[in-house]
């Protein structure tokens, strides 16, 4: 079972390495799910479709959660700033119940 960090900002990956939290491998896309297996985990902040995906194959997800502030949305944020904004990691299940929706 591996640990896959998935984020293409910095900031977030010196926050994991700053806090202690063990991942794998760092990807800064997940172009296919080929790499992945039952019981591994992935971590970000990945669209609910795509974490739907995970989950049917039996992927954990963990997503870097945070609230942004207007003024700092669409800013690179470092670590530090991440922790400021009280960032962690928080677990979850995504189903979809209907993809025939317009």
């Amino acid at each position: 079972m591996s640990i896959y960090l998935v984020s293409r900002h910095q900031g977030a990956v010196d926050w994991m390495n700053h806090t202690g939290h063990h991942y794998d491998a760092h990807l800064t896309h997940l172009t296919d799910y080929e790499m992945l297996t039952a019981g591994d985990t992935v971590i970000g902040s990945l669209p609910i479709n795509i974490v739907a995906d995970l989950n049917v194959l039996g992927v954990n997800y963990l997503h870097l959660s945070l609230y942004i502030p207007e003024q700092l949305r669409g800013v690179e944020l470092t670590a530090e700033q991440l922790s400021a904004l009280d960032a962690k990691l928080e677990q979850y299940v995504v189903r979809r119940v209907n993809s025939d929706c317009p």
